[in-house]
């Protein structure tokens, strides 16, 4: 199978491309740089030039796909809202060259529940529609598109990705924990993450793609809940700095912007995802990593 990679030297992209071209999968990966297309291209893989704006290129790329697997993403934290339009945008426009084709379109989501304290299911769906609202409403757009003769399949990721070279939220942690000289948490630190091992992550997309009508959503969840002070004690342990509770009102100050997600509870299950695709995931836990070193400084 031909498949379409946006977001492809990524973190979880280049792990994704890894997995299917060892699984005999063809990889055209969208790259905006040299070096992104020189990495591709050494794994084998084939570099389309191009950009999430550039709206003609990613039709063209889909269009001559088997699939789509849509992982980039631009994480604009200082205008969120217009890195969700642009998301939308995109998402749209690969959607209106795949419809009636009844090909698959894997698109990267999140996990976010609109029940405080429930831990999301796959059968629950996500509450933001539309371009104006998180990451540009992108999944439910793309779920809407099954009516219009396309397959799409909502990857939900962890809010932690781990594993060694991991430069995302636990880094971050990491970083305020040194710079501050203590591993902080949020209130009485109760609020929890879901994880997933890197390679764990990427042969769930890989199933995803081979089996896209098992689900409409899959969770790329090993790890359904882990408290934030048991996330921030691992970190002290590994940095020799003590665990500290910092107040709500004073975590944007302490964090910076990680904060805001480091203080939400995000719960996740995968009990369906592993039932359907036969997942079962191998990879080292997140504490695991902190320990051996993968969020060295």
């Amino acid at each position: 199978m031909q498949v379409f990679v946006t977001g492809a030297s990524g973190w979880i992209g280049s792990a994704v491309t890894d997995e299917l071209l060892a699984h005999g999968h063809k990889v055209v990966g969208l790259a905006r740089s040299d070096a992104s297309a020189a990495a591709l291209d050494a794994k084998g893989a084939t570099a389309h030039r191009g950009r999430l704006d550039d709206l003609d290129s990613l039709a063209t790329a889909a269009e001559a796909a088997d699939a789509v697997i849509h992982l980039a993403f631009n994480h604009d934290f200082a205008n969120y809202t217009e890195a969700g339009r642009l998301e939308h945008a995109a998402v749209k426009r690969m959607l209106d060259t795949l419809a009636g084709s009844d090909r698959p379109f894997l698109i990267a989501s999140g996990l976010a529940s609109g029940v405080p304290g429930k831990p999301l299911t796959e059968d629950d769906p996500s509450p933001f529609h539309g371009a104006d609202s998180m990451r540009g409403g992108s999944e439910n757009l793309a779920l809407s598109y099954a009516e219009r003769g396309v397959q799409p399949v909502a990857l939900r990721f962890s809010p932690t990705v781990h594993g060694m070279g991991d430069h995302g939220f636990t880094s971050a942690l990491t970083k305020v924990a040194k710079e501050r000289g203590a591993a902080g948490y949020v209130d009485d630190g109760a609020t929890r993450w879901a994880a997933v091992h890197r390679t764990d992550a990427a042969r769930l997309v890989r199933l995803a793609l081979e089996n896209p009508q098992a689900s409409t959503r899959v969770h790329a969840v090993a790890e359904g809940g882990i408290p934030s002070r048991d996330i921030a004690a691992a970190i002290g342990d590994y940095l020799g700095v003590p665990t500290v509770s910092v107040a709500r009102a004073d975590a944007d100050a302490h964090f910076g912007w990680i904060g805001r997600f480091f203080g939400m509870d995000l719960p996740a299950s995968s009990e369906r995802t592993r039932e359907l695709l036969g997942w079962t995931p191998t990879g080292p836990t997140l504490f695991e990593d902190i320990a051996a070193g993968a969020y060295a400084l």
